[in-house]
């Protein structure tokens, strides 16, 4: 059966040079009209994509024209079609994350790769960490913290030294960025079934900002953070280089 192809694309000149090109092989549908969504460039539009498209409920197949493209297949123009057939589903479970702003703003955005807290000033952010409403650090100093999907775990998880963790093993990862205190912690790897409260100790002179993948809420007080029960998306992989595959691969990079 013909599958109906919604092509995206990022805004490079490569990724745009290809999409007139297989709009040309393969006709185009809009994504709302699609069974499948093709989407051309880097993880960062992928990202992009899956934030935009993901109420749809249809499978996501990339192809690489940018620069990293961990979320991405490689890129040919031949046998599309028969490649999407073809090709391996994972089942992506995103963050939820529910900010809550000095100003009394409540901020809900969801998180494929992460959720991350930053501080705004050159002073170090002071933070309570709570687990299932049980607090399990009293007061993290540090220049942020982060919670990682296992998608998102091999990337800004990975560069703040957390841990990778394999696709579908339910799990998240708790990464402390640039940590003084407590002196010895590390992080944590918690189960997806957590609720994660952080709490911003003295907000006003350690202003501190969250981030749900790219959505920022600047001067947060209260942040909390749960794997969403109600939204999925899919991602589709060539079968040699799924992304189970490629995580594991991260394990072993020396």
């Amino acid at each position: 059966m013909n599958q109906r192809i919604a092509l995206v694309a990022s805004h490079g000149p490569e990724a745009q040079a290809e999409l007139a090109q297989l709009k040309q092989r393969y006709g185009d549908h809009a994504p709302d009209q699609a069974d499948v969504i093709v989407a051309l460039g880097g993880d960062g539009f992928m990202l992009r994509t899956l934030h935009r498209h993901q109420n749809l409920g249809i499978p996501v197949y990339g192809m690489k024209l940018g620069t990293v493209g961990f979320l991405l297949n490689q890129y040919h123009a031949d046998d599309l079609a028969g490649r999407i057939a073809r090709a391996q589903a994972t089942v992506l479970r995103p963050l939820r994350m529910q900010a809550h702003s000095e100003s009394g703003a409540t901020v809900e955005a969801l998180a494929f790769n992460e959720v991350s807290l930053l501080r705004q000033t050159k002073q170090a952010a002071h933070v309570r960490v709570s687990l299932n409403g049980v607090v399990r650090i009293e007061e993290l100093m540090c220049d942020g913290v982060l919670v990682a999907t296992p998608a998102g775990s091999t990337a800004y998880n990975l560069s703040a030294h957390g841990p990778i963790l394999p696709i579908g093993s339910q799990l998240l990862a708790m990464t402390p960025i640039s940590p003084f205190r407590p002196r010895r912690w590390r992080g944590a790897v918690l189960p997806a079934t957590v609720e994660i409260k952080f709490e911003i100790l003295d907000p006003y002179k350690r202003p501190v900002s969250a981030t749900a993948d790219s959505n920022e809420v600047r001067d947060v007080i209260e942040v909390l953070i749960r794997e969403s029960t109600e939204h999925t998306t899919t991602l589709l992989f060539d079968p040699e280089h799924n992304l189970e595959e490629r995580i594991l691969n991260e394990q072993f990079v020396v």
